[in-house]
């Protein structure tokens, strides 16, 4: 990454998530320059003026504007939460390949623009098209982030902090995997207050937590239709952890080529991050029980990117 780009973050996407991700940033002061990218130009107009006139109220001022491709030469990140949504009668194999077929398009542009920045993906399923991104986009694999297991991780804690009385911010917990059914606890590096959590549960409310936290998205979408906000201050904190290089441990999706004996696939696990993006994507110590739900997770993703490229 060039690090003398400031921090200008463009936008793909303006949907749910998108315009959640967007007031999110605004709401937290965390970048000087924001600029919106949608198909539908009408919409963005609207978003751009909402936002804009809440700039007045937020922590610190910036310049946000409704933009095209040519926007990307300069930014620091590029955030992609475009996509099509799955339609009835369509299956999830179908809506994958044709969301990898959008990011061919939508990613060609980006760096047709000279882009030089870092890539995140938040557009299901994240590690298979942050997989299309680095495909199309030839950056390092460190400049291409999938949002990862970052609000499963979120939801952990949180059911975790409810458990024991305790802030979800002090639960130290993560979701590693896929982002999607094939996910599992971290459960032999959770803890709180220094001790392990999983001692102090029993192998049938692990079980129930674990199945909380993968079904979480599903009560969601089924009381409000989709999920965003939750996700949306995952990207924020991913975005505040790259502009301010903060160095910090956080549950994303990263390419491994080795790590944790795993080739080719991107895939959620805790990962330092800074300004250059992923500085460092940790070793697994897993139990064997563990070792074997990450080994199926992995497989998971493999066997998607099979029909899809081979």
């Amino acid at each position: 990454m060039d690090l003398t780009l400031g921090n200008k973050v463009v936008l793909i996407g303006t949907g749910a998530v998108g315009s959640s991700y967007a007031y999110a940033l605004i709401n937290q002061g965390i970048t000087d320059e924001l600029v919106l990218i949608d198909a539908n130009e009408e919409r963005v107009r609207g978003d751009v003026q909402d936002l804009e006139h809440g700039i007045v109220y937020a922590p610190s001022t910036l310049t946000i504007k409704h933009g095209d491709y040519i926007d990307c030469e300069d930014a620091a990140l590029v955030v992609i939460c475009a996509g099509a949504a799955q339609k009835s009668g369509e299956t999830r194999l179908d809506l994958i390949q044709k969301n990898v077929a959008i990011f061919e398009e939508i990613v060609s542009k980006v760096m047709t623009s000279g882009f030089n920045g870092i890539i995140i993906v938040a557009t299901n399923p994240v590690d298979v098209l942050a997989y299309a991104t680095l495909k199309y986009s030839g950056l390092p694999n460190h400049r291409v982030i999938s949002s990862g297991t970052i609000l499963d991780s979120a939801r952990f804690r949180t059911i975790i902090g409810k458990e024991f009385d305790t802030a979800a911010s002090s639960v130290h917990a993560y979701i590693i995997g896929e982002h999607g059914d094939s996910q599992l606890p971290y459960w032999s590096a959770s803890s709180l207050y220094g001790q392990k959590i999983s001692s102090k549960l029993s192998q049938s409310r692990k079980e129930e937590i674990a199945e909380g936290v993968k079904n979480a998205a599903y009560s969601i979408i089924d009381s409000k239709g989709a999920t965003f906000y939750g996700i949306a201050m995952g990207l924020a904190r991913i975005t505040k952890a790259i502009l301010k290089n903060e160095n910090v441990v956080l549950p994303i999706g990263a390419y491994h080529d080795g790590e944790n004996g795993v080739e080719d696939v991107v895939i959620g696990v805790p990962c330092l991050i800074n300004r250059g993006g992923i500085k460092k994507v940790f070793d697994l110590h897993l139990e064997d029980d563990e070792a074997l739900k990450f080994k199926k997770s992995v497989e998971t993703l493999k066997e998607i990117q099979k029909e899809i490229w081979n």
